[in-house]
């Protein structure tokens, strides 16, 4: 890997970036068949996006909440991810192909982190995709934000819940295909 010395520790990193906001999507409850019980969907446009990475191995996380998503804002994700890597070791950061994760135009990597891109429409091999999927139906789901900090709030407020349960971020994250064997 670019920029590490053989015996360096490798650490698996899954990153990706989420729209939060008031016109949410649609969250399914249940409920006795043939009922449709009333939930609240706000149709305001205001949103924030979540930059979310996971080292499943380790358990942690690295998140930031941003305005909007470009080049900036992955480069300040970038570098609380590289805070978040064990001293000592190397992040490989498996990301998709959004623009701004490719840019070489004002894209600053830190040393401690190689990008892997996916392969184009593969977001399925992205565990993020499967957090994205539990924070919307269990921490961000049937609420009406008055406001873009409450939307912030809530963004951390979330991010924090899944953080500070280990177990949750290996369960969800973990892939077979995803193991270093040195």
């Amino acid at each position: 890997m670019l920029g590490t010395t053989a015996g360096t520790p490798i650490e698996i990193w899954f990153q990706d970036e989420a729209r939060v906001g008031q016109k949410g999507t649609l969250t399914y409850v249940w409920a006795p068949v043939g009922s449709r019980p009333p939930m609240v969907r706000d149709s305001r446009r205001e949103s924030v996006y979540l930059f979310g990475a996971i080292c499943p191995d380790r358990a942690v996380g690295a998140a930031v909440i941003m305005p909007a998503v470009n080049t900036e804002a992955m480069n300040a994700h970038l570098q609380e991810i590289s805070t978040q890597v064990a001293p000592g070791a190397h992040a490989l950061l498996v990301c998709d192909r959004a623009g701004w994760h490719a840019t070489s135009k004002g894209l600053r990597v830190p040393a401690n982190i190689t990008l892997l891109p996916l392969p184009a429409y593969a977001p399925e091999l992205n565990p993020m995709e499967n957090v994205w999927d539990y924070l919307r139906s269990n921490k961000l789901c049937s609420l009406v934000w008055n406001s873009y900090q409450a939307i912030v709030q809530a963004c951390k407020q979330a991010w924090d819940f899944l953080v500070n349960d280990p177990d949750r971020i290996r369960s969800i994250g973990t892939r077979e295909w995803a193991c270093v064997n040195l």
